[in-house]
């Protein structure tokens, strides 16, 4: 059993690296949000500002595409939204199932950023049966008793786990056993999958530590640079002696 995610190759069959896949989310991101302001073109050097990215990474990136672009005219939006979304598997309609449907399932299931990104909530699954039939999002919430009935009846792939920690791997594994073989997870906690099953882990716990980690470097940069003046100020007054020019102290 592997531990998180699978151990994949680092490149994909069609030759695009991985590193490449997982920006591609953040080209279509921004490339969407000129589309939407009927931008007709954009060169590497706007695209990749917007993405938060540096402009030559984006263009051998988008040589695995075999987007060029063109000199003086730059990147066609539409074509490229269109060739990002088909690389992603995008052109096709993707149904989702969400298991765990507290708080952050639930706002989960109201996102309504699925559907315009080829993605579709197919059922809401949880194992409270006082929750059974209730809607969420529109969708009535169905028991776990039937979780490998609902995924093949809607031949689903793509699993989200937002359960607690304690309960996320037998969610993980009866969604594995019914054929899902790619995880979201937002349990705090890692999932063992078999070889063949690709998990993504969001933990906003981790997230939140990272940044608390570089605010306290940021203050202890601004206490060092805040120091290093009053030392200097305190050596000048202890090094010297009464008379400012004899050391108070001798050394042995």
């Amino acid at each position: 059993m592997a531990t998180g995610r699978t151990h994949r190759p680092a490149t994909r069959s069609r030759g695009i690296p991985e590193a490449t896949v997982a920006r591609l989310p953040l080209y279509l991101r921004a490339l969407t949000a000129l589309s939407e302001r009927s931008v007709p073109t954009v060169s590497s050097e706007e695209l990749a500002a917007a993405a938060g990215v540096n402009s030559a990474k984006l263009r051998k990136d988008f040589s695995y595409l075999g987007s060029y672009g063109t000199r003086g005219v730059g990147y066609d939006v539409e074509y490229l939204v269109y060739q990002i979304s088909r690389e992603l598997g995008l052109t096709q309609d993707w149904p989702v199932v969400i298991v765990g449907i507290g708080n952050l399932g639930a706002a989960l299931a109201n996102y309504g950023g699925f559907a315009s990104r080829g993605f579709r909530v197919a059922a809401l699954i949880d194992a409270d049966p006082a929750l059974a039939g209730k809607p969420v999002a529109g969708i009535p919430v169905q028991h776990t008793d039937d979780l490998e009935k609902i995924i093949q009846d809607n031949g689903v792939s793509i699993g989200v786990i937002a359960t607690p920690a304690g309960a996320a791997q037998q969610v993980c594994d009866r969604l594995v056993a019914a054929g899902v073989t790619s995880i979201l997870n937002f349990a705090p906690t890692v999932l063992n999958v078999p070889e063949g099953v690709d998990v993504r882990k969001v933990d906003l716990s981790i997230e939140l530590q990272i940044l608390a980690f570089h605010e306290q470097r940021k203050a202890g940069e601004e206490a060092a640079d805040t120091a290093v003046p009053a030392a200097a100020t305190h050596g000048d007054a202890t090094d010297q002696g009464p008379d400012g020019d004899v050391p108070a102290v001798m050394p042995a």
